[in-house]
């Protein structure tokens, strides 16, 4: 009798125990249905990594705008310049994972500027929860109105005829036009002086104002100084012509095959952020992408739209980090 009393309290403490976790899983999956319906409840900073005018900042405020509709809560943008974009990324990166704060990364900040830096203040795979890949963009290589270089063909010669003497800008020191203008020099055999800016918009001010000779930049940074005729587009550096300029030759169609590049930029949260919210905001941010006027206002631009699911955005990074490892050991750029 004892043993079989005990063995009754053994199965009715086990289907106990069953009985308890099923209510516990019952009340997880409740209290995440409601935090994914309720949130957010209060505004939400968006961090632009690069200063007013540039290609980050005006995808940001296209997408942001409409997400804080989408959301109900505005969105208030922070934008925090500096080190190529890695001050606003690090600063994303180490903020609360509570959902009210999401940044515009980029390849500069998140893969370019991490591959060149022996000392990483984040990491781009560990540190972020990605949301969703947002546009695509090719990069130009640009002078002003009054450059005597009608063509990439022009620059390269007169870069060749006087070495070390021409200049170009980029939007930092380690971000992906700096790489590529490195990148263009040991393939074009030239030498040209790097001039790093905090961003596209001051670098294209420059540039007009005649202080460099040219700009490897965002087609966003340089589109209403092309549209007008205060600047001429040499390259554009994506797989194909651009739809905006389609007179302006690729990298590759201008001589210098191989430089098939493109910024992107996408929505991410700091790492352990609530899947939830990662849910949430990505399913606001893919049918923001998707409104027409959004994607004529990202065509206007540049851009291609290119909406993902965060499983895709992650492995996108991980290739891009992998890809721009191998580049920027080529050009042996490094940044203590």
């Amino acid at each position: 009798m004892v043993k079989k009393t005990r063995g009754n309290a053994s199965v009715s403490c086990t289907q106990g125990f069953m009985v308890l976790r099923i209510v516990v899983w019952g009340l997880l999956a409740t209290t995440a249905y409601v935090q994914a319906q309720s949130y957010p409840t209060r505004p939400i900073r968006f961090v632009v990594p690069f200063p007013p005018g540039g290609s980050t900042d005006t995808y940001a405020r296209i997408i942001g705008g409409k997400l804080g509709e989408a959301l109900g809560q505005p969105v208030v943008f922070d934008n925090r310049a500096g080190a190529a974009g890695s001050v606003g990324a690090e600063i994303a990166a180490k903020a609360p994972s509570d959902g009210y704060t999401i940044v515009l990364g980029q390849d500069s900040n998140l893969v370019v500027g991490q591959a060149v830096r022996k000392q990483k203040n984040f990491d781009t795979l560990r540190d972020f929860a990605p949301i969703a890949l947002v546009v695509k963009t090719p990069q130009v290589i640009v002078v002003n109105d009054s450059s005597p270089f009608r063509s990439l063909k022009d620059l390269v010669s007169a870069a060749k005829a006087k070495p070390g003497t021409l200049n170009y800008a980029s939007a930092g020191v380690a971000g992906s036009s700096h790489v590529l203008g490195t990148f263009f020099n040991i393939a074009a055999g030239i030498d040209t002086v790097h001039v790093p800016y905090k961003g596209g918009g001051p670098g294209m001010l420059d540039l007009r104002a005649g202080r460099v000779n040219y700009m490897i930049t965002s087609m966003v940074s340089s589109l209403n100084f092309a549209r007008d005729g205060r600047a001429r587009l040499l390259a554009v550096t994506g797989t194909k012509r651009s739809h905006l300029f389609p007179d302006v030759p690729t990298l590759s169609e201008a001589g210098f095959p191989g430089f098939e590049t493109t910024i992107w930029h996408g929505v991410l949260a700091p790492a352990k952020v609530p899947r939830s919210v990662v849910t949430r905001v990505n399913q606001e941010v893919v049918k923001v992408i998707a409104m027409p006027d959004v994607q004529k206002l990202l065509q206007f631009e540049g851009g291609t739209p290119s909406p993902s699911t965060p499983e895709e955005f992650q492995a996108f990074l991980r290739e891009e980090v992998s890809r721009w490892e191998k580049m920027v050991k080529q050009t042996g750029i490094t940044v203590d």
